[in-house]
């Protein structure tokens, strides 16, 4: 599409389309605080992974109390915390009134969060 005229003669360029579809995006994202207010008690799980691994069904069924399993992390590395199935940040295990807990040291933005999948 060189040129076209819109409904009132003007030109349209590639540009200008391409300008006017990034605004129109620009704007459905931004949704007024009001009317979101009441996704904030919707609840989600929220799931701290220490790591991953495969095993084999014949494996699975050969656990027995005592053994050790071992994951693809190392100690001392973040543990991944997905939320709704996705990982939304990272962080290290922390001890708080005899409970464990994890102290947030990254959050990982949306885009970053598609290259990892979920159980």
């Amino acid at each position: 599409m060189e040129h076209d005229e819109d409904l009132f003669g003007g030109k349209v360029t590639a540009r200008s389309l391409k300008e006017a579809l990034m605004q129109q995006e620009e704007e459905e994202l931004e949704i007024p605080k009001t009317e979101v207010e009441y996704l904030h008690d919707v609840p989600l799980k929220m799931i701290a992974q220490i790591g991953r691994v495969s095993k084999s069904m014949k494996e699975v069924l050969e656990l027995k109390t005592g053994m050790v399993v071992e994951f693809d992390k190392v100690v001392g590395e973040p543990m991944d915390i997905l939320i709704g199935g996705r990982l939304m940040c990272r962080g290290e295990i922390v001890v708080v009134n005899e409970r464990y807990g994890i102290r947030i040291s990254e959050v990982v933005r949306a885009d970053d969060s598609s290259q990892h999948s979920s159980f």
